[in-house]
């Protein structure tokens, strides 16, 4: 069985699961990008292109404090 990542929103999720707690902060930047959106969950499903000009930015910040 494996155990390898297989999505964007999984290796996010565990990123961020492994920094939680160490002061961390995770930033994604994307320029001038294109999505696929699909129409649903469906292997046959429809999509539609959605082209992004400029800069998307996604950050997060763990602003914990650790105790010793």
């Amino acid at each position: 069985m494996s155990t390898e990542t297989t999505n964007w929103p999984d290796l996010a999720i565990g990123l961020y699961d492994r920094l939680t707690g160490r002061n961390a902060e995770i930033t994604y930047e994307f320029e001038d990008f294109e999505l696929q959106v699909p129409s649903s969950a469906s292997e046959d499903a429809k999509h539609a292109t959605w082209k992004m000009t400029g800069t998307l930015r996604v950050r997060t910040k763990d602003n914990s404090e650790q105790k010793k």
